[in-house]
């Protein structure tokens, strides 16, 4: 078998289009492209250039993790398809929900988790929905809109996402 340009730029596409987890930066499409062009480029044979085995179980990339505010999950929720979507129940008032809310910004979210901050003081129906009856309260919701599972107490996007269904 023949190696040509066009071989090599298909097996480094479906290299790099094939980057496993990453999150949305680029730091995952150079490193898996650079082998297989290399490779080729010095003559390492047809086995350098053969693109991925589909077959051999492609990794399924999730999507970045993501906290929102509520009107902005409001705008467009099917953008968050794909994700498990829990709704935080927020107080400015409350020190857990502020140690909540520092750890989620400061530390982000995991990917495959949407965090939906609410604000508990306005928010009156949803709450009367999911029979919220205290702030730092997590409902995590199907894509209908039903309730899945509700907790309180945890504090970081990974906890979050470990109590998750």
């Amino acid at each position: 078998m023949r190696i040509t340009p066009v071989l090599v730029l298909v097996a480094t596409l479906s290299l790099a289009a094939c980057g496993g987890t990453d999150t949305g930066t680029d730091a995952g499409t150079g490193s898996a492209a650079a082998p297989a062009t290399s490779a080729a480029a010095a003559g390492a044979g047809p086995a350098a250039a053969t693109p991925a085995d589909p077959s051999a179980g492609a990794v399924t990339a999730m999507p970045a993790g993501a906290y929102l505010t509520q009107a902005d999950y409001e705008r467009d929720p099917a953008a968050r398809a794909g994700t498990r979507v829990v709704y935080f129940f927020h107080a400015t008032w409350c020190p857990d929900c502020k140690a909540t809310d520092a750890s989620l910004t400061a530390d982000g979210v995991p990917a495959g988790l949407t965090v939906v901050k609410v604000d508990y003081d306005t928010a009156t129906e949803l709450r009367k929905t999911y029979g919220i009856t205290q702030q730092h309260t997590f409902v995590q919701v199907g894509a209908d809109g039903a309730q899945l599972a509700k907790w309180t107490g945890t504090k970081s996007g990974e906890s979050i996402k470990a109590k998750t269904l």
